[in-house]
């Protein structure tokens, strides 16, 4: 099934100033569209507090996640009259902890909302303030506002937005003498290099794998969706309960565990495999993984945490040709709400926060520690490219830049309900507990008759 309406297209204009190939239509009926000019996005808002304001901030991983820190300093030269306190969660609980606070009514003022899918049900429960006033006003160049809008009406704003690449090891593919990828791939090509690789790679005496697939049901699901099943249609296989469309993409990655070109999930599991050092320790020639993953990359090998190597990023692989021009790709945006409780003194306060972090000037602050922005503009690819690390060929900056982004969990009904489910199906086909099809039909028999 083709894809239906995209969460985003990101298309880098100024193309040549990047170094960088013209991009071409999907499937040959879509025509990509260009981001409108970095002149119609709006500048960070002028100051509208008279008098100080204290507001919170809810976060997570702060020594590891700048990105909190970076809006809050960026913010406070937009008004420095907000003093924004960041209030930090544990990554691993954040959503059982907030829902927990905002039941209590203790939540801090601007609520992060780590996983859309929670929008929904966080939004219609009463928990978050209807902002449409300000989210209505976003540009085009925003689109991952769209998420968060649930029956019409706005609930976040969006300051990151993800899409999931390949990220490779240039070193590692140079030591097996297999070329690189050319940003053309399918997933046949994909498999066929990472047993060529392993291979390869153990004949010059390396224990690398080919690739690193991590546990995460989205390292599997999240591409069948965007690239078969269409999860932003409620009338569509990933509501129905029709999963079969998943079939391929575990079949290779079963394939590619007895293979030994990737490791096996009871090994995930057991051994507490991290993908930052799978990657980063050179223990795979390649990874598939969001686009979150620069930033960290770039500090570990700064910081010694992860090797020194070149390394570069292409595109998701395609299910055939027909889209290797436009590459389908699937990831979530991530976004900040306001407490539906927040003292109404300070919701213009937190309402000026929220327009800044969709702003311009976030989203080049933003670039420039290696997140991806919710805001796609040349200037933006070129500033997430200025910084030190990074990769400087031209596939990588097509790799980041071009490519349909569907969201990982639309904000529909049912979606928490269905993505618990699925990860049943997940774990139960990666570790040989269940056949593919047996887990897939299972999996639609309690989605078609919602037994929650």
């Amino acid at each position: 099934m083709k894809p239906g309406k995209p969460l985003a297209v990101f298309v880098v204009a100024g193309a040549l100033a990047l170094g960088m190939a013209g991009c071409g239509t999907n499937g040959g009926t879509t025509t990509p569209t260009t981001t409108p000019p970095t002149s119609s996005a709006p500048s960070s808002a002028a100051p509208t507090t008279a008098a100080p304001v204290e507001l919170t901030l809810s976060g997570w991983s702060l020594a590891t996640t700048p990105e909190f820190q970076t809006l809050v300093d960026g913010f406070k030269k937009v008004d420095p009259n907000v003093n924004i306190t960041i209030k930090e969660y544990d990554p691993a609980q954040y959503t059982q902890l907030m829902l927990a606070d905002m039941t209590a009514k203790q939540a801090p003022d601007i609520i992060t909302i780590k996983e859309v899918k929670y929008t929904y049900a966080w939004a219609t429960a009463g928990q978050l303030l209807d902002i449409s006033d300000i989210t209505s006003k976003v540009p085009a160049n925003v689109p991952a506002v769209a998420n968060y809008t649930i029956n019409g009406k706005g609930y976040a704003m969006p300051y990151r937005q993800d899409t999931w690449m390949l990220y490779y090891n240039k070193d590692l593919f140079d030591q097996a003498k297999v070329a690189i990828p050319n940003g053309k791939w399918t997933w046949e090509d994909y498999v066929k290099a990472a047993k060529d690789l392993t291979a390869a790679l153990k004949t010059a005496g390396s224990s690398a794998l080919g690739t690193y697939e991590h546990g995460w049901q989205s390292t599997l699901q999240g591409f069948a969706n965007a690239q078969k099943g269409d999860n932003t249609n409620p009338n569509g296989p990933y509501y129905t309960g029709d999963y079969t469309y998943m079939t391929d993409y575990y079949n290779r990655a079963l394939d590619l565990q007895t293979s030994g070109a990737q490791v096996t999930l009871g090994d995930i599991q057991t051994n507490k495999l991290t993908y930052q050092a799978q990657f980063g320790k050179q223990k795979a020639a390649m990874m598939l993984m969001g686009s979150w993953y620069i930033a960290t990359l770039r500090a570990q090998q700064k910081s010694g945490d992860a090797d020194k190597f070149t390394w570069g990023m292409a595109p998701a692989p395609q299910v055939d040709s027909s889209t290797v021009d436009m590459p389908v790709s699937f990831g979530d945006s991530t976004g900040m709400a306001i407490n539906v409780n927040i003292d109404p003194a300070k919701q213009a306060a937190a309402k000026e926060f929220l327009t800044y972090v969709a702003s311009e000037d976030a989203a080049k602050a933003l670039a420039g520690i290696g997140i991806t922005p919710a805001m796609a503009s040349d200037a933006i690819t070129a500033a997430v490219f200025a910084g030190e690390g990074m990769p400087t060929d031209a596939l990588s900056k097509t790799a980041f830049g071009t490519h349909k982004t569907y969201p990982e969990n639309a904000s529909l009904p049912d979606v928490v309900n269905i993505s618990t489910v699925l990860g049943t199906a997940h774990t139960d086909i990666m570790t040989g507990n269940k056949s593919v099809a047996d887990a897939l039909a299972a999996a639609g028999t309690t989605v078609k008759n919602k037994d929650w």
